[in-house]
């Protein structure tokens, strides 16, 4: 399987909402030094956003639009991708652009960081 297409997997999986409630899962694709900044301005670690994805009640499913990656180098790929805007439960959710930095560690590839930013 190509690297691209590994990495939009695990992209995917971190929409799935049974991915996001279980902390094994969560656990298994981020890497222990993960770090967030949401599309809100604030930031998250990787035991908070685990612990919050846990609680959460009104995740609204999305779709991956435009997703690239670079390779930065063998261990190191740099994942961008747009999510669209969107209604759930009569609530607008803003688009937004992505970027995940995926770093190969003991023969994984895992969750750096990821960013997003709402768009117009």
């Amino acid at each position: 399987m190509k690297i691209a297409e590994q990495i939009y997997r695990m992209e995917q999986a971190l929409a799935d909402p049974e991915v996001r409630k279980s902390a094994t899962a969560m656990g298994a694709l981020l890497h222990t030094d993960f770090m967030e900044i949401g599309a809100s301005g604030k930031i998250f670690s990787r035991n908070s956003i685990i612990a919050l994805l846990a609680e959460e009640t009104a995740f609204s499913e999305y779709v991956i639009e435009d997703f690239a990656v670079t390779e930065l180098d063998d261990n190191k790929i740099l994942a961008t991708y747009h999510i669209p805007a969107r209604r759930t439960n009569d609530t607008h959710k803003p688009g937004s652009m992505r970027s995940s930095l995926w770093v190969m560690e003991d023969g994984s590839w895992l969750l750096r960081f990821h960013q997003g930013t709402h768009t117009p």
